[in-house]
C-alpha cells in the first residue's frame, strides 16, 4: 500500500515512512481446548448486581438506586454487591452463579467482559445493564441506553447462547484490537471530561499526529501466515466499539466466529476523509479494509502493542485469539 492516493484522487499530503520487516509470526500456546461446562441451576427471579461504582464518571453508582427499584418490580430478590476491581468482580461473579443468582453487571464494557468470563466458566446466566461510557455491547445487543429502563427491559427476559473469545486466554466480549487502536486506548483511558463517542474521537486526533505505519503478521484458521502494513488488526466478536463505532458491522456473537478487520497503511488525511464512515459501517466498503472470518487469529507486529478489548488491555504480543461458540448464557429481554 506505499504510495496510496487519497480518496476520489485526492493526492498524499503526508508522507509515509517506510516500515522495517517483523519476522513470520511465532506459534503460542495460549489457545484454550474446548471445555464443556455444566450449567449451573439458576433462577431468573434471584439477581445479583454486580457494579462498579466509578464506572461511565460516577454513573454506575448514580443510576444504583432507580435501577435496583425498576429490577425489584418484577424479581423477586435483588442483592447488589460493589466492586473494588476487577478481580473482585470475578469473586463476586462466582459467588452469585454458587448460590444459583443470575449475575447482572452494571457498568462499562471492561466490567462486563471481565464477569462473563467468569459467569461462563462457572456455567451460569449473565445480564448486562449499561453503566459505563461506551456500553458497546449492550449497545449491539438492543439494549436500551437508559440503565433503568434497560431493567426493566429484562422483565420476561430470554437466555440466549453467545460466543466469547479470548486473547491470550482472557475472555472478551466484543473487539480486540491492536495498532493505532492500541494507542488510541491509552489515550482514551486517560481522558476523564468527555464520554461515549467524544472521547474516542478525541483520542483518535490525539493518536494520528504521531502515528507512524506499522507491520503486522497474521495467520487466521491455520492458513500460512501473511503480512499486513498499515494501522489496526482488529478481531470482532460483536459490531461495536470505541462507545458506537460499527467496527465489524456484520459481526454476529452467536454465529461461532470472529469478523477479522484489517485497516491497511493511507495517508494520515486519507485516514481522515474516511473516519467518518466508521459510525455506519461503511469503511468496509472501501479497498484500504478487509474483512475476513475465522474462529482463530494469531497476530505479532514489529512493535510491542497491547491488544485492548472492552476498553482494557487483555494481551501482549504476540497474540492468540479464539472464540468459544456459544460459552456464555446470556439474558437478554425478548425482542433482542
Amino acid at each position: 500500500m506505499a504510495g496510496v492516493d487519497g480518496v476520489d484522487g485526492v493526492p498524499e499530503v503526508f508522507a509515509v515512512p517506510e516500515v522495517p520487516a517483523v519476522p513470520e509470526v511465532p506459534a503460542v500456546s495460549t489457545q484454550t481446548a474446548a471445555v464443556t461446562v455444566a450449567d449451573a441451576a439458576i433462577d431468573q427471579s434471584r439477581l445479583t448486581v454486580v457494579v462498579n461504582p466509578k464506572a461511565g464518571g460516577g454513573r454506575a453508582a448514580k443510576v444504583l438506586d432507580d435501577v435496583r427499584a425498576a429490577l425489584a418490580r418484577w424479581a423477586d430478590d435483588v442483592t447488589v454487591e460493589t466492586t473494588r476491581s476487577l478481580e473482585h468482580a470475578d469473586e463476586l461473579a462466582r459467588a452469585a452463579v454458587a448460590d444459583g443468582r443470575v449475575t447482572v453487571a452494571l457498568g462499562g464494557d471492561g466490567l462486563v467482559g471481565k464477569v462473563a468470563g467468569s459467569v461462563a466458566r462457572a456455567g451460569g446466566v449473565l445480564a448486562v445493564l449499561p453503566g459505563g461510557r461506551g456500553n458497546d455491547f449492550a449497545r449491539g445487543l438492543g439494549i436500551p441506553r437508559d440503565p433503568a429502563l434497560a431493567a426493566t427491559a429484562l422483565v420476561g427476559a430470554v437466555e440466549r447462547r453467545v460466543d466469547l473469545p479470548e486473547a491470550n486466554g482472557v475472555p472478551f466480549l466484543g473487539i480486540a484490537s491492536l495498532g493505532f487502536d492500541s494507542d488510541v486506548q491509552v489515550i482514551a483511558n486517560r481522558t476523564t471530561r468527555l464520554s461515549g463517542q467524544s472521547v474516542y474521537t478525541y483520542a483518535v486526533l490525539r493518536a494520528l499526529a504521531a502515528w507512524k505505519p506499522a507491520r503486522f503478521t497474521v495467520a487466521v484458521d491455520g492458513e500460512p501466515a501473511f503480512e499486513h502494513l498499515g494501522w489496526t488488526v482488529g478481531a470482532a466478536n460483536g459490531p461495536f466499539y470505541g462507545g458506537g463505532m460499527k467496527f465489524a458491522p456484520a459481526a454476529d456473537i452467536a454465529d461461532g466466529q470472529l469478523e477479522i478487520v484489517l485497516v491497511a497503511r493511507t495517508s494520515r488525511f486519507t485516514f481522515l476523509r474516511l473516519f467518518p464512515r466508521i459510525f455506519s459501517g461503511r469503511h468496509v466498503e472501501v479497498p484500504y479494509v478487509e474483512v475476513r472470518r475465522a474462529r482463530r487469529l494469531l497476530v505479532d507486529a514489529d512493535r510491542p502493542f497491547q491488544v485492548y478489548a472492552d476498553g482494557d488491555p487483555v494481551a501482549d504480543l504476540p497474540a492468540e485469539i479464539v472464540v468459544r461458540p456459544g460459552a456464555l448464557r446470556l439474558l437478554v429481554p425478548p425482542r433482542t
